[in-house]
């Protein structure tokens, strides 16, 4: 603490490749990155026990997944301004949110003037609408809490893939909803193993 002012790097003599030098010499392929990886996987299998829901539908437990990942990229540090778009994409989901409400007050003011046959054609719409405005609800909500947040870094390169298939297996989720086409191909490994067993994967 000799010659320190506030502010200064606590280890300012220490770089990434000496210390992964030293790792190395204590055991072969040991890096920085590991113990990065580790807490990242780890948390993230944590989270995604702590907060998933097995009555919930699908939007939901995205919803879920992805609060989990963000607790991995805030661990990490995956932080970005919020994109420029960011404003009008929630103005246009409060508007598609606030017309989706109008369509179900009419529909409910449908369904207490309907009768025999068309009561029950007038219940599903009204159970239809409800389901796509809660839908609205939780991606306007899944897209505010992501906006200075980086998702992708984290499950591209410091997550146990194995943990989001086995996530997916679970609780019933596509794989497509957690990865996109480019990942599913990289991981495909983690795929195979995990919806080939008969055991849950634990990281």
């Amino acid at each position: 603490m000799d010659n320190k002012e506030p502010g200064d790097d606590l280890f300012d003599r220490l770089d990434t490749a000496s210390l992964n030098e030293h790792l190395r010499s204590l055991m072969d392929g040991l890096t920085v990155k590991v113990f990065r990886t580790y807490n990242a996987s780890i948390t993230l299998q944590q989270q995604l026990a702590k907060l998933t829901r097995a009555e919930d539908n699908v939007h939901q437990k995205m919803l879920s997944y992805n609060r989990a990942n963000r607790m991995v990229a805030i661990l990490c540090n995956h932080q970005r301004a919020v994109p420029k778009g960011h404003e009008k994409a929630m103005g246009n989901l409060e508007q598609k949110i606030k017309d989706k409400k109008n369509e179900l007050k009419e529909a409910k003011a449908e369904l207490e003037k309907a009768r025999g046959a068309a009561k029950e054609k007038a219940q599903k719409k009204v159970d239809r609408l409800k389901e796509q405005l809660k839908k609205l609800k939780i991606a306007r909500t899944d897209r505010d809490e992501n906006k200075q947040i980086a998702l992708s870094t984290s499950k591209l390169n410091y997550l146990d893939p194995r943990i989001s298939v086995a996530w997916c297996k679970k609780f019933d989720v596509p794989i497509e909803k957690v990865f996109n086409k480019t990942l599913r191909e990289k991981f495909r490994w983690a795929i195979d193993m995990t919806m080939s067993s008969d055991e849950e994967y634990i990281f």
